[in-house]
């Protein structure tokens, strides 16, 4: 088996996550007494740890595993930062094969706490946070959803996020989308023409009076689920009942039709689908 790749996993850093605690947030089912301003941070480290017990990493598996496992990391990414920090950050962490950590960081701009937290999704036609609420997500911008054509195949490398990222990186490609543009493409199943997830993100979309995101497998299994990730934004979402999972067929999505994004940086963002 090739391992030249490293499992990574892509996290917000936000002093606003300090004020958690003191909010109100119980209707979003979030019981949060942890003060840590890394954003769904356990999720993050489950993830990673899934990815290393299914190759048989053992000493990635030893690095992430338990109580000692998940502090281990946050001091990790802590020494990194630094204490003084008080400007949001996309964080990725990598792990390698032999247990080496490794970490990268940038800003990325401000976000309300209805937006990381939402306790649920505004209906299609009916208005979002206007940033005064702490349980709804805005849809003050919506970002432009692309469809890519149905050319990539399911895989481990899609199950897991790893940094083998060609799947994504040519989609964003076909629909020549830039670092800075408010844009996502919807990657397309090959051969049943089903929507797998975003490049960057979990797609949302309103279907039988539900939010809907595509299905995947609970473990790795090539015959089941969209081929997509288990992303921690939306095993958040789905462990509240923001949505469910389903199938979304590529050739049922409609031009301009609302949907929902999210991810474990932006959190939950407002989208807005584009054919051609």
């Amino acid at each position: 088996m090739d391992d030249d790749f490293q499992i990574f996993t892509s996290l917000r850093y936000d002093p606003i996550l300090l004020q958690v605690p003191a909010k109100n947030l119980s209707n979003s089912g979030w019981n949060w007494t942890n003060t840590s301003p890394l954003y769904m941070f356990d999720y993050h480290r489950d993830r990673m740890l899934r990815a290393a017990t299914h190759w048989g990493w053992s000493a990635a598996v030893e690095v992430l595993q338990g109580d000692s496992g998940l502090q281990r990391l946050a001091e990790f990414v802590r020494s990194n930062i630094g204490e003084n920090q008080q400007s949001p950050l996309r964080v990725k962490i990598c792990i390698s094969k032999a247990g080496e950590l490794s970490l990268s960081s940038g800003p990325v701009p401000e976000v309300t706490l209805g937006n990381l937290f939402p306790e649920r999704f505004p209906s299609p036609g009916s208005s979002g946070s206007d940033g005064a609420s702490a349980s709804l997500p805005s849809k003050a911008t919506a970002y432009e959803v692309l469809v890519d054509s149905p050319k990539s195949a399911r895989s481990e490398y899609t199950h897991f996020k790893t940094t083998k990222r060609a799947v994504y990186d040519e989609a964003k490609k076909r629909a020549r989308i830039g670092l800075t543009d408010k844009k996502e493409v919807l990657i397309v199943h090959e051969a049943d023409g089903t929507v797998m997830e975003g490049a960057i993100t979990t797609p949302y979309f309103w279907r039988g009076g539900k939010w809907v995101t595509p299905a995947v497998s609970r473990v790795y299994n090539p015959k089941e689920g969209s081929g997509g990730q288990d992303g921690t934004s939306r095993r958040w979402a789905l462990e509240r009942g923001i949505a469910v999972e389903g199938t979304i067929a590529a050739n049922s999505l409609v031009d301009g039709e609302e949907c929902w994004l999210s991810n474990g940086v932006r959190g939950f963002f407002f989208g807005r689908v584009r054919l051609a």
